[in-house]
């Protein structure tokens, strides 16, 4: 079993690309299987093999503590890695190819805390790899996108995952695509922009930043997709084989 993990900013699109892509991976011949981690969602576009919302009530967690919304929703991710041994269980009796795990809505719940690392680290898995959602409607600025570019660097570092950007909502963003997708490739592009559009202080601040992602090896490029017309998941199932399969991509 190979193991996709999928995060990003809330809106940006989780729940509608792991729906997508388990389609996807359906329609060319493979087994997927979607695991929800996220006990706090009413409604999810997708129908789950395995649920943590049958473990872990979050309802209840705040009538029974007397916790607000926010608390509740803490306390339930944390009580979600004490149940691993159930959730694991539930994984084997599907048995998939591939098993892609919608993560909270609130990225700094599954990412920040030590119990979204532990589920990473203890889901038993051949292969994985962190998919990071650039939101299209949120870095349509250059300022903005570094600071995208910055949580998604960050997150990579949190899960310690092989990480593969994605641009959504590219349908939404008109002329703005080639731009971003400029940025996203050619650091001195992003840079020049940067400078056109922010003052002093936040143009050192934004540019620091920026040479710093570079040393990590940031510049790798989105891939944009369309969670709407399909367009992209081509090329974000070859990314994904290349991590998760050296390169053998699924039959077409």
């Amino acid at each position: 079993m190979k193991t996709i993990f999928v995060s990003g900013t809330a809106g940006s699109g989780k729940s509608l690309l792991t729906s997508k892509l388990n389609e996807y991976y359906a329609t060319n011949g493979a087994f997927a299987a979607i695991l929800n981690l996220d006990p706090g969602v009413d409604t999810i576009p997708y129908t789950c093999d395995v649920d943590v919302r049958d473990y872990v009530d979050y309802v209840s967690i705040m009538q029974q503590y007397e916790l607000g919304p926010n608390g509740a929703m803490v306390m339930a991710n944390d009580l979600i890695a004490s149940k691993i041994d159930d959730i694991q269980n539930d994984i084997n009796k599907v048995n998939p190819d591939y098993l892609i795990v919608d993560t909270p809505g609130q990225i700094e719940l599954f990412a920040y805390r030590s119990s979204g690392r532990f589920l990473v680290e203890n889901i038993s898995s051949e292969e994985k790899t962190n998919i990071f959602i650039f939101d299209g409607a949120l870095v349509t600025t250059p300022v903005n996108f570094v600071s995208i570019a910055l949580l998604a660097t960050s997150i990579r570092l949190r899960l310690n995952l092989p990480a593969i950007n994605v641009l959504t909502k590219t349908d939404l963003i008109g002329d703005k695509l080639k731009d971003i997708l400029a940025w996203s490739s050619n650091l001195k592009t992003l840079e020049n922009a940067i400078g056109k559009e922010a003052d002093g202080d936040t143009y050192t601040l934004t540019t620091s930043i920026l040479r710093g992602l570079n040393l990590g090896g940031f510049a790798q490029g989105l891939i944009p997709i369309s969670n709407i017309t399909g367009d992209g998941f081509v090329n974000l199932e070859g990314a994904l084989s290349r991590i998760l399969n050296l390169g053998e991509e699924i039959e077409d």
